[in-house]
């Protein structure tokens, strides 16, 4: 990311999960599967972050659904805090955060409507993206 940002002047980065996503099953059931755990980590504590506008779903489809989408508004908001976005932000170059999530079961590019285009602006978009999903 530091070398496309830094040197390839990009001004797009895309954060994209996926529903149905394995891994943030695991971490949506608490399962424990070995060396992956510590991967799954980062979704666990998105989950527990969450888990009470998970607990609100009833369906587990439904409560995995919310969770990927979540995984990736949070890791916007992670990228967006990485010093390479805030050192290109503070530069002033061009550059855009998107989070995304693609539908395996429908082929859909779905946007989260959760992008981040400087840091002063990061804040508020978290907030209103996981506001959507309420």
């Amino acid at each position: 990311m530091q070398y496309a940002v830094d040197v390839l002047k990009v001004e797009h980065v895309i954060v994209c999960g996926h529903y149905r996503c394995g891994g943030v099953l695991a971490a949506l059931r608490r399962d424990r599967l070995g060396l992956i755990d510590n991967w799954l980590r980062h979704i666990q504590d998105v989950r527990d972050k969450h888990q009470v506008r998970l607990d609100s779903l009833t369906d587990e489809s439904l409560q995995l659904d919310r969770l990927c989408e979540l995984n990736v508004i949070e890791q916007v908001a992670n990228v967006s805090q990485t010093t390479i976005m805030l050192d290109a932000w503070a530069r002033g170059q061009p550059l855009a955060v998107h989070g995304w999530i693609y539908g395996l079961h429908d082929g859909l590019l779905r946007d989260l409507k959760v992008t981040v285009s400087s840091e002063q602006e990061a804040a508020a978009v978290y907030q209103a993206a996981v506001a959507t999903l309420s």
